[in-house]
């Protein structure tokens, strides 16, 4: 798989360039800034692009816009954004635009090269990748009473699982369940949410956001 990376750290963004390399990925460019790295993208358009949220030159959003105007521009280039903080409004500003083929990941996740691996396979696939640390925030963070005050510890668990963009079969093996029980966790949470059940993940996961974000 063909990636390139956009990271103002040189040490960063040459240390993940060689983590993906051992990990059987191909990089095919490195940028410093925004603007270099969508100069690389229209002359050779990469499977998946890696963007930090924060680069020059303001260091505030600019990962962030570039990640939607090359989602507008290149649908066929996914994109994972990275972070050292989690930011629930950038990953509502994300995924409320073009959601699928891209992902939001904290930075911590680099140190973990099978998860990182994952979630590039994931977008590059079509999916929807959001790293659980953001998801736990959305789901945790102040809100007005409401249906989410119903949940219970485990289907706020598998409500958070769903909304990384797990699987039933996936939710199942990481809690030690039987698909049969997680489907009547996910279920008896969607109905209690308002949210119409569906058999296609990617779905499944906007439907979560777009509630979680309300």
């Amino acid at each position: 798989m063909q990636v390139m990376i956009a990271d103002d750290s040189a040490l960063f963004r040459e240390g993940l360039a060689v983590l993906l390399e051992r990990a059987g990925f191909t990089v095919t460019g490195l940028a410093g800034d925004g603007q270099t790295l969508a100069r690389l993208v229209r002359a050779h358009p990469p499977e998946v692009a890696i963007l930090d949220i924060r680069m020059p030159p303001t260091y505030t959003v600019e990962g962030l816009e570039l990640a939607i105007r090359l989602r507008r521009e290149h649908p066929s280039v996914a994109v994972l954004l990275l972070s050292n903080h989690v930011e629930t409004y950038h990953a509502g500003e994300l995924f409320g635009g073009i959601p699928h083929r891209t992902g939001y990941l904290l930075k911590d996740r680099v140190g973990a090269p099978a998860e990182l691996a994952d979630a590039l396979h994931r977008v590059a696939a079509g999916q929807t990748v959001l790293d659980p640390a953001v998801v736990s925030q959305l789901v945790s963070r102040p809100r007005e009473p409401g249906p989410l005050d119903r949940l219970s510890p485990r289907e706020r668990e598998v409500l958070t699982l769903v909304a990384e963009g797990r699987s039933n079969q996936g939710i199942a093996d990481l809690l030690g369940l039987t698909q049969k029980t997680v489907e009547g966790y996910v279920r008896g949470t969607f109905g209690k949410l308002g949210l119409t059940d569906t058999a296609a993940d990617n779905r499944r996961v906007l439907a979560v956001l777009r509630y979680l974000r309300g």
